[in-house]
């Protein structure tokens, strides 16, 4: 069971990232950008969750498991909701989160592990490996999800207040942070599940499926700009405009 809901979770974050990659090469967003980054992550992480789950962990399994699900996945979330609501700040964010990613690259795949890994069950990160890359999990994850989770409130109350009508954007980062409420708390469907590996799996798939309604609800006014080129009205240069594929238009 555990073996297949990861293979079907790789699966699903394989499309998803595929049909956002799309949309990033038509309209070069940034936060859609950085939402297909994640979605990689997550297709990563859960193939190595598969591959650990049905023929046994290994230092290489867990390491890319680690790397990919619990240190970088989150923060690449987290640059998408800056993006989305504060563009202007995405430049120095995205610098920061680059050499952030390259760190934890370097630390996680260098680290020393501990004793020997357990074939069956996750192995976990305090009886793995030492401070260090358990600090840039702490750091990562947990600033990860507080800026999403700040991010759908944040959202929420200025379109209450009225400073916001964009329905699609409020809706798009509460669906984003319920997902990441989910990623994060499988022990809260053990009981359903029948045990920890399986309540992981459990939220690791609907959890990537609540991720991408969020997406998809936030780019659902997207066009391919391709159909609709001929419609633009031309400019003084006889060129088609593309002012409504600007940055950060929904």
């Amino acid at each position: 069971m555990v073996s297949l809901l990861a293979f079907a979770t790789t699966a699903l974050a394989t499309v998803f990232f595929e049909h956002l990659l799309v949309r990033w090469t038509q309209r070069r967003q940034t936060h859609t950008g950085a939402w297909a980054t994640a979605l990689a992550l997550f297709a990563l992480a859960s193939a190595a969750f598969a591959i650990g789950a049905s023929t046994g962990w290994d230092a290489g399994t867990f390491r890319a498991f680690y790397l990919f699900g619990a240190v970088l996945n989150v923060p690449w979330l987290a640059f998408g909701t800056v993006a989305l609501l504060a563009p202007r700040a995405a430049p120095r964010v995205r610098t920061g989160l680059l050499l952030f990613s390259g760190l934890a690259v370097g630390v996680v795949l260098a680290a020393p592990m501990r004793g020997s890994i357990a074939a069956q069950g996750i192995p976990e990160g305090r009886e793995v490996f030492d401070a260090f890359p358990r600090i840039l999990a702490a750091v990562g994850s947990g600033v990860g999800a507080l800026v999403v989770l700040v991010g759908a409130v944040w959202s929420a109350w200025r379109y209450l207040s009225g400073q916001d009508a964009n329905r699609r954007r409020v809706g798009s980062n509460l669906l984003i942070a319920l997902a990441v409420i989910i990623l994060s708390g499988g022990g809260i469907v053990e009981g359903l599940a029948g045990g920890e590996d399986e309540a992981f799996a459990l939220s690791l798939a609907v959890g990537t499926a609540v991720l991408y309604l969020g997406f998809r609800f936030a780019t659902g006014s997207d066009v391919q700009v391709s159909s609709r080129r001929s419609n633009f009205p031309a400019n003084p240069r006889g060129n088609a405009s593309t002012k409504s594929t600007v940055e950060g238009a929904l």
